[in-house]
């Protein structure tokens, strides 16, 4: 058997590896100066910077400011925009006054309309918001005005809405849902989305029934860098990461779909997330998404995008997408599954696939997957612990975590070629590539079972069977040919290498060593015949170590790498003592100006604590001086006891400006029902039955958090048993520790920026309140029903002492 080119088939590798990422989003930047019927990334730059100046979240100023300019924009194409204002409560006792923006292009025909969907406000309180969603914002203004520009009725209403209080629970999009006229005329949304500064822009669905309609659609309107498949969104379902798109799909039954980047992770939600470290071939990507659909679905039938049936759907290089029906998926694998026995008996009788090599090469595999696997779990443990403070990045994708990818990606490469050059040689490459087809046969059938988005790895094993065949038929195989079977693997696995660790953290890196694995398995038609096995591993293992090193360079915190740290001033003014707090686990010279790490209580003032998105409680705590903050007024509006149960009407008024208050019960209490502010707080069952942080059946003692700017009181009507007597606990919080006059808080140094995802910079008051009846009026109660308010005597309140 003559020498096969190996150095010219690694090299095709390479290039389908580079070819892999670079075709997935658009690569050339339109200018200021693009045609005004297109799409311009620059135009839509500088809506960027107009929007994300400073942290605008709902309640700010800055936000008005936001709002102000987007309405100017809008005005500026010849649209009519309204504020929707109201206040609304949403899922987990999130709740808010918003104020959303909403603008309409008229149809030339009465039916479906169109939604073109972000959010303009940003994470409270310091993250600037340029790509989360500034750039959703920008998108859609300057996608509207090139579509606009063709002077063009489109058939369908296009409604746009620009959304409040996203980041705070999704309350603008449940606002628009439940109560605008418009939003029962909607026939399909676009959301615009982000969770990272940069990369490509993931298309993910969601719908309440099944798929097919959409994606047959989404691929009528042909997109050019589509970047989506159905194991994507299959992991997506199952995450606890909702959009705006979510609100309109529960409480509406409204389709749609999302399109979010979510690269360069460790910018999102903090002062990072500005226009300059927005990467413009993102922005570019929104808007050659947001352009042909918007064209497309401008013109559909809006009416029939419900179905039946389910696709299976990924996009693939020259036809975009492929789909098929989940009715496919056995079909397609029992198919496979004959044909690799057909091969491998095909093999055996032409004396090209020994048994003897096809174990040692399942042998070769499993220790590969073991090594690889293990190495990377084991690796990262360790990281975690030679560098403590990553865990100050609560998200878990550090500064440097594509170095790390990149290190234990070469790491399980050079575990492979080693593996593989001790059990093998170049005359044996068709034996050893059967085990890795058997494994892929074996995770096409769980997912099958399990995860059926996952199913269409199965077109990877038809290729891997072509290429076995070709190794049995042929004795010099040709490299160009072996590389083209090995792109379909490639081009469907390394995007998923990748993005694991980006998408949930690098926690999962052992997930991509596996990958590496499994797919280096795939390419053993090619990489079986490398006489340099171990020659390549050791080049393998030398760049995991350029990485590592790489990475450690890249470890600490700089003016670019900003350390994120938190503090908080916690006031009980049932016992009046204070304390400062916070969450980081490592604490630095700002906040040990304040915490004393030998006096930690952090464990008593855990109990009933703020709750957060990682649900991390405070790692320190300290005695604080106690400052005069005033704690809130209780009204009693009503009280009143019908039959078994008791209506209790009360305001919460605060007595400063404060941004949220969050209102907690000592135990687990249940409510025959509550309204806030006069807005009945729903239960939410999802189709298991079972309920959702729901206030009747409740799981957690959080009930609400109300999310405001000033002293606008907080109205609470509860509904429960008579013989209950309630104890609340509420924590007011406003975000003016850095500038509060009682205080004297240095800034941080330009090393150091605030914790995103928790309350922080904050001043933190805490009362409890016991509502009880005087013994004198429960003694007079002689008919089922009695109004407090009508009596000369009213109900006590009276504060209990106890741990927060």
């Amino acid at each position: 058997m003559k020498k096969f080119p190996s150095l010219f088939s690694l090299v095709l590798i390479l290039f389908a590896i580079w070819y892999t990422f670079y075709s997935s989003m658009p690569q050339r930047i339109s200018q200021q100066d693009a045609p005004e019927t297109s799409f311009s990334t620059m135009r839509a730059l500088e809506h960027v910077k107009q929007v994300a100046k400073k942290p605008h979240y709902t309640g700010s100023k800055e936000q008005e400011d936001t709002r102000d300019y987007i309405i100017s924009q809008l005005k500026a194409l010849d649209l009519s925009p309204t504020i929707q204002k109201g206040f609304t409560i949403y899922k987990q006792g999130e709740c808010s006054d918003v104020q959303n923006i909403i603008a309409k292009i008229p149809g030339s025909e009465p039916g479906k309309a169109v939604l073109l969907l972000t959010h303009y406000d940003s994470d409270p309180h310091s993250s600037i918001g340029a790509s989360d969603a500034a750039s959703g914002v920008a998108t859609i203004l300057e996608g509207v005005r090139a579509f606009l520009s063709h002077n063009k009725t489109p058939k369908n209403d296009i409604i746009i809405c620009f959304s409040d209080g996203e980041e705070i629970g999704l309350l603008g999009a449940d606002l628009f849902v439940k109560k605008h006229p418009w939003a029962k005329d909607i026939g399909i949304a676009l959301n615009f989305e982000a969770r990272g500064s940069g990369g490509n822009s993931f298309m993910l669905m969601e719908t309440n029934g099944k798929n097919k309609n959409m994606i047959e659609a989404f691929s009528k309107a042909n997109p050019s860098y589509p970047v989506t498949n159905s194991l994507a969104y299959s992991i997506y379902k199952m995450l606890p990461n909702d959009t705006d798109l979510t609100a309109l799909r529960e409480q509406g039954n409204i389709d749609g779909f999302n399109f979010a980047f979510i690269d360069d992770h460790y910018d999102y939600h903090t002062l990072n997330d500005t226009w300059q470290n927005l990467d413009k071939n993102s922005l570019q990507h929104q808007g050659s998404y947001l352009m042909p659909l918007l064209t497309y679905f401008s013109e559909a039938d809006l009416h029939n995008l419900k179905s039946d049936k389910d696709y299976i759907y990924f996009n693939a290089p020259l036809v975009n997408m492929v789909t098929y029906p989940f009715d496919w998926i056995y079909t397609l694998l029992i198919i496979a599954t004959i044909l690799f026995i057909a091969v491998i008996i095909y093999g055996r009788v032409s004396y090209k696939i020994s048994i003897k090599d096809t174990f040692k090469g399942g042998i070769a595999l499993l220790i590969s997957l073991l090594l690889a696997g293990g190495i990377t779990f084991g690796g990262w443990s360790l990281l975690q612990i030679i560098y403590p403070h990553y865990s100050e990045i609560q998200h878990g994708f550090t500064y440097n975590g594509h170095q790390y990818i990149a290190a234990f990606v070469f790491l399980s490469i050079g575990i492979c070629f080693k593996v593989y050059a001790h059990f093998t040689s170049h005359q044996t490459p068709t034996s050893f590539a059967i085990a890795p087809i058997a494994v892929w046969i074996l995770i096409c059938l769980l997912s099958s079972l399990y995860l059926k988005g996952a199913s269409y790895f199965t077109v990877l094993i038809f290729f891997s069977i072509l290429s076995i065949l070709v190794l049995i038929r042929q004795t010099k195989p040709n490299a160009v040919l072996m590389v083209l079977l090995s792109v379909p693997a490639i081009y469907i696995i390394t995007p998923f290498i990748a993005t694991f660790p980006v998408a949930l953290g690098l926690k999962i890196l052992f997930v991509s060593a596996i990958l590496t694995v499994l797919l280096f398995g795939l390419l053993l038609p090619i990489l079986g015949f490398y006489k340099r096995k171990k020659s390549l591993g050791n080049i393998a293992f030398l760049l995991a170590l350029v990485f590592l090193i790489s990475a450690h360079f890249k470890s600490d915190f700089t003016e670019t790498r900003q350390k994120p740290n938190s503090l908080v001033y916690i006031l009980d003014t049932d016992e009046n003592k204070a304390v400062w707090a916070s969450y980081d686990a490592i604490l630095d010279s700002w906040t040990k100006n304040y915490i004393k790490p030998g006096e930690n209580i952090a464990e008593t003032y855990n109990k009933n604590t703020i709750q957060n998105k990682y649900e991390r409680g405070f790692a320190f705590a300290s005695i604080a001086p106690s400052k005069k903050i005033p704690a809130p007024s209780l009204e009693i509006i009503k009280d009143t006891i019908t039959g078994s149960s008791r209506i209790l009407s009360l305001s919460i008024i605060p007595n400063r400006n404060v941004n949220r208050i969050d209102l907690y019960t000592k135990k687990l209490f249940n409510f025959e029902s509550l309204e806030v502010n006069n807005e009945t707080a729903i239960d939410f069952t999802y189709k298991d039955n079972n309920t959702y942080n729901a206030f009747t059946k409740r799981w957690s003692k959080n009930l609400l958090t109300y999310h405001t700017n000033g002293r606008k009181p907080l109205h609470v009507q509860m509904k429960f048993h008579k013989d209950s007597i309630p104890t609340l606990i509420v924590y007011e919080s406003s975000y003016d520790l850095l500038n509060n006059p009682l205080f004297s808080i240095p800034s941080r140094n330009k090393k150091m920026m605030p914790k995103p995802f928790i309350l922080n910079d904050a001043i933190v008051t805490k009362k409890s309140i016991r509502l009880a009846y005087i013994e004198k009026i429960k003694d007079t109660i002689q008919t089922d029903s009695i109004n407090l308010q009508k009596t000369p005597v009213v109900p006590s309140i009276t504060t209990s002492k106890e741990s927060m």
